[in-house]
């Protein structure tokens, strides 16, 4: 017979013991520790046993808890601790014979049901730890939102932030301690918030409208997303690579030489299981990338500042590469000899010199060269003309 878990996570909603299940209860009469937020102390009133008040940072406290092993502890979450919640947090430093968890209904289930909306088809993020441009990729109108803030000012931000992107018309709804004897719902459009203080805990339903932009969904972003100095992978180019890098889920990418870090960054638009790290020897071109990254919506990816390949020692594996800028006999030796089989590797020469850099490469280690040749219409006196670019040499490979 397998040992009873010493750690039950409890969902706790709004309305405190009312909303508890049989067995949620049960783990609390028989619990040595009660270990949470003070706002969810505060739902359960005076209890029995030992209470101990989760401390900020959240980190902090994780320590806390497995100092308390052995014992029989009960961690209080909100609605369903592994949806945006502390569950999947806390289950990566446990076993799994050592914990269970109890969950309620969810923020988000319970939003869902008051508006009526379908939750398959709408998009959930929870954002009380992370930036709001996470919802940037996103915003169309016809777009349904339901996202859970830090804090009751957040709402305004949200509000001034979808008024920045043209999505002011949006309709909001706001909902303070949802199911709970606090509970205050406000509804209002994002360029018209009434001057009021929202309070935590605080959950915005969003029916996207508006004239704003919405991100293509397809690899090659107009080039007017990017924030960049002239060095940056054109848009049917960028479209190109990143057909031939095709992306898996759950795969890592390095973008040696990033430039305006678009391979990087529409990779990572490509599945939210996908990490890329961008390397970029010049310290403004690196900087600009962690700005374009942020305000896409990717603030995930790694920017490394330094130069290829010193700057690649030690970085976790990839499963694809892509090599924008610097391309030379030295890097490709090391990626050969570093890499794992099975790594895919992409380069893009433009120069004679680094395009035989690809024709000595495509001889030895095999694999694929293609040359793109693109033309664009311009004027030409009081006609139309074809305007080439420079050709692209591509070289993809599989090590």
């Amino acid at each position: 017979m397998s040992e009873a878990p010493w750690l039950t996570i409890i969902g706790l909603g709004e309305d405190g013991l009312k909303g508890l299940t049989a067995a949620s209860q049960s783990a609390l009469d028989s619990t040595e520790i009660v270990m949470g937020p003070a706002r969810h102390l505060a739902l359960l009133g005076d209890l029995p046993c030992e209470t101990i008040e989760w401390p900020v940072p959240f980190a902090e406290g994780v320590q806390q808890l497995l100092s308390l092993r052995g014992r029989r502890v009960v961690v209080l979450a909100s609605g369903d601790p592994f949806w945006f919640g502390a569950g999947a947090v806390l289950a990566r430093h446990l076993d799994p014979h050592e914990w269970q968890s109890l969950s309620t209904s969810s923020v988000f289930s319970l939003v869902a049901n008051r508006l009526g909306w379908p939750l398959e088809t709408t998009l959930c993020l929870g954002l009380h730890a992370a930036p709001l441009t996470r919802v940037r990729p996103h915003l169309a109108t016809g777009l349904r939102l339901i996202v859970l803030l830090r804090d009751g000012a957040a709402v305004r931000d949200l509000a001034d932030y979808l008024g920045e992107a043209g999505f002011g018309e949006t309709s909001m709804t706001v909902f303070e301690a949802l199911g709970g004897p606090r509970e205050r719902v406000t509804e209002m459009q994002a360029k018209a918030l009434p001057d009021t203080t929202f309070q935590h805990p605080v959950c915005v339903a969003c029916d996207i409208l508006g004239a704003g932009a919405a991100v293509p969904l397809a690899s090659g972003r107009p080039d007017t997303w990017f924030d960049n100095d002239g060095q940056i992978t054109k848009q049917p180019i960028r479209a190109l690579t990143l057909s031939a890098l095709a992306p898996h889920p759950f795969e890592h990418l390095w973008d040696v030489g990033g430039g305006s870090g678009s391979i990087g960054i529409e990779w990572l638009l490509c599945h939210p299981t996908l990490q890329a790290t961008t390397i970029e020897p010049r310290p403004d071109r690196a900087a600009r990338i962690t700005a374009n990254a942020a305000s896409l919506g990717v603030d995930r990816l790694r920017v490394v500042t330094g130069a290829a390949p010193e700057a690649l020692v030690g970085l976790d594996a990839p499963q694809a590469v892509f090599i924008g800028g610097g391309l030379s006999e030295n890097l490709l030796h090391w990626l050969v000899e570093n890499l794992a089989a099975g790594t895919r590797l992409v380069a893009n020469a433009v120069t004679l010199e680094t395009e035989a850099l690809l024709l000595q490469a495509q001889e030895h280690h095999g694999g694929e060269l293609m040359r793109l040749e693109l033309s664009r219409s311009e004027p030409l006196g009081p006609r139309r003309g074809w305007k080439a670019s420079y050709p692209i040499v591509q070289w993809s490979v599989t090590l």
